[in-house]
């Protein structure tokens, strides 16, 4: 491309060189010869009034005094009727300009002066167009080169930055070039480039909260799998397959979700159900992990609350807050149901050092994490109780105390019947 620019100006400059040049130059040349020609005959006036003077005054015409009124290397031929003709100068040899003027009196003047000044002025004129049109060239050249360069980096640069896009560097470059169309083009390759790095971005995170999501309930639904494949007795291999139901539901319904919220993360499914129902499907699925560490999880504070939310979201919430005690907590994990305005809150907390202060006010952040775990729990957490119109909240560090707030549906009283009088 660079050389087609360069060879594509350079013809426009040639052609326009040519056309003018050539032009200039036959003007030139009639100007210089007219001019020639126009003293020429101007030089044969003055003699012949010179001549005709001297007659009407019966004075001497001879060489010398002629000779006075020649210009230049100019030859001058003087016929008087009855006289000898007389010559000034050395006639010159070749082509020449001539010109001839007539007295009254019958005398005629002869001029001639050698083409060969003409020559060498033309000659001196082409000179100086050539180097003109040399001159023009040059510039030409290095304006060209000056263009193409302007016009061929920035493509090659927008073409490195399209190639970056298809090996998988969506990053954008923020460059421009001052040249409207290649910086439309550049703005278009850092739109596309800003919205593949949304759509990694929003895959990375769909697995990284999909591993953890369905971490808890698969590891659950294999702790019951093995209570039913070391007993044989079978009121307690049913209840173990149903609690695995109930898990398999729930694992479903968390797949589900993760999907929806990867189509549209605005989109949600909140509904009125029965907190204390939640709360007590966590405490069972996790009281054998509790069991097996040698620790308790417990359930205390009012009951019969109705929430707005997803029941399965707010399981995962609680879930992840669990799991957290668990891993990071100690002793006796209690989850304490209450109201406050028109919300009810589930606390969790534990008995265990806490969340360290310089972690508190970052703690749900992604990849932010007190021991060596992802980081991604609390965060994941916070995501779906904000989804639901709740919020997540760390109320207390030391001991650490976590609380999950949702929309509370008050329980309508029934009034007494009225006696029918």
């Amino acid at each position: 491309m660079r050389r087609r620019l360069i060879n594509s100006t350079l013809a426009v400059v040639l052609v326009v060189i040519a056309v003018f040049g050539v032009s200039l130059v036959i003007v030139e040349s009639r100007t210089i010869s007219n001019s020639a020609q126009e003293s020429v005959d101007s030089e044969a006036l003055r003699l012949i009034n010179v001549v005709e003077s001297r007659l009407l005054a019966a004075e001497r015409i001879n060489p010398a005094l002629l000779a006075q009124q020649l210009s230049g290397k100019r030859y001058a031929l003087v016929e008087i009727p009855g006289r000898a003709p007389l010559e000034v100068g050395t006639r010159p040899t070749g082509q020449v300009i001539s010109s001839t003027a007539e007295g009254e009196q019958g005398e005629r003047v002869t001029v001639e002066e050698s083409r060969s000044a003409v020559t060498r002025e033309i000659g001196r004129t082409l000179v100086i167009i050539g180097a003109v049109a040399l001159l023009a060239i040059i510039s030409a050249v290095l304006l060209a080169v000056r263009q193409a360069n302007r016009l061929a980096s920035p493509l090659t640069d927008l073409a490195e930055t399209a190639e970056r896009l298809g090996s998988g560097d969506p990053r954008p470059r923020h460059k421009r070039y001052g040249v409207p169309e290649l910086d439309r083009v550049a703005d278009v390759l850092d739109a596309s480039a800003e919205r593949i790095a949304r759509m990694l971005t929003a895959e990375r995170r769909l697995a990284a909260d999909a591993s953890h999501q369905l971490r808890t309930p698969l590891t659950a639904l294999s702790m019951r799998i093995e209570e039913i494949s070391a007993t044989d007795d079978p009121e307690t291999v049913k209840e173990e397959a149903n609690i695995a139901l109930t898990q398999v539901e729930r694992l479903t319904d968390v797949v589900e979700r993760l999907l929806t919220n990867a189509r549209d993360p605005r989109t949600g499914s909140a509904v009125v159900f029965d907190l204390d129902e939640v709360v007590k499907q966590q405490i069972e699925e996790w009281r054998p992990a509790y069991r097996g560490e040698g620790r308790a999880i417990v359930r205390s504070g009012k009951q019969g609350l109705r929430a707005v939310g997803t029941p399965g979201a707010v399981a995962q919430v609680l879930a992840a807050l669990i799991e957290n005690s668990l891993m990071h907590g100690r002793g006796t994990v209690a989850l304490r149901t209450r109201v406050t305005g028109n919300q009810a809150v589930i606390e969790v907390t534990d008995e265990g050092p806490g969340v360290p202060s310089e972690l508190g006010a970052r703690i749900f952040e992604r990849t932010i994490s007190g021991r060596n775990s992802t980081g991604i729990g609390l965060a994941v957490a916070r995501d779906l109780a904000e989804a639901d119109g709740g919020r997540l909240e760390l109320l207390q560090q030391q001991p650490a105390v976590f609380a999950l707030f949702l929309s509370r549906v008050a329980l309508k009283r029934k009034e007494p019947e009225r006696p029918v009088r």
